[in-house]
């Protein structure tokens, strides 16, 4: 285990500011050494392990469509285990140096899909799935608009490296300072919003936590009120979580 942490999660992976995820911070990377080894045992590449995280990940989202607290609890359950498996393709890389630009190709996928697909099961079940009428609903119209809002904040990361990779900039370091924006307001309107971070709720374990949490307000109420609240919470939150993404990458050294 010891040469296991070693080589799969060296200083300047436990150090990066934007690539890990704050549960990998709390809890994932203490643990999944341990599945790493079980891993390494079945000969499984890394691609194959990311191939798995994709699966959980869609999982995550499919399972809201069972009804109640179960389909909220495996849902939040699945958002974690796909965090595991993320941290897990990693060091399985790692181990066996064989790290690809397909590997990086297909976590891309598996975020996409997760964060992109959650948003729709969401919406049908806000819709009351498998009702008659939960095609045609605003729940499932909102579950959609959800999902291309989402995608298209994730997506302005990948811009970035983009327009960077088009004009023969290198590749951004992974600390704090780049992307501190260079205005004194934006700063400001920044460092507001770290009080109630509202930009993290669209991705894949908050998303599935805020509806596990909501399948139980709905449990209580008796209805998918609160389901239907949070769905409209996040459409309306979506929106300026991407004008400030927007902002703060233009006014920051990331284009630079």
């Amino acid at each position: 285990m010891a040469q296991i942490r070693e080589v799969c999660q060296p200083p300047e992976i436990r150090s990066r500011k934007s690539a890990e995820h704050w549960v990998a911070d709390v809890y994932l990377r203490d643990i999944s050494p341990y599945l790493t080894r079980v891993l390494l045992r079945t000969g499984i590449s890394p691609n194959g392990v990311t191939v798995i995280m994709i699966v959980t990940g869609f999982a995550a989202g499919a399972v809201l469509l069972i009804p109640g607290i179960p389909g909220g609890f495996l849902a939040a359950f699945l958002g974690q285990l796909q965090m595991l498996w993320d941290c897990c393709d990693g060091e399985v890389a790692r181990w066996q140096q064989r790290s690809s630009p397909a590997g990086v190709f297909l976590d891309k996928v598996g975020h996409y899909t997760a964060e992109g697909s959650i948003p729709i099961f969401l919406g049908l079940r806000a819709a009351g799935w498998p009702g008659e009428s939960s095609i045609v609903s605003y729940g499932t119209l909102l579950g959609l608009l959800l999902s291309v809002l989402v995608l298209y904040n994730k997506a302005l990361n990948d811009m970035v490296h983009a327009a960077r990779l088009a004009n023969g900039l290198p590749k951004l370091p992974d600390s704090a300072e780049v992307g501190t924006p260079t205005r004194a307001r934006v700063r400001n309107v920044r460092s507001l919003v770290r009080f109630f971070p509202f930009q993290r709720a669209f991705h894949s374990v908050e998303l599935t936590l805020l509806a596990f949490l909501a399948s139980i307000g709905d449990a209580i109420a008796g209805d998918l009120i609160v389901t239907r609240i949070l769905l409209l919470a996040l459409v309306v939150l979506a929106v300026p979580a991407i004008i400030g993404h927007i902002v703060a990458i233009l006014t920051s050294k990331k284009l630079r």
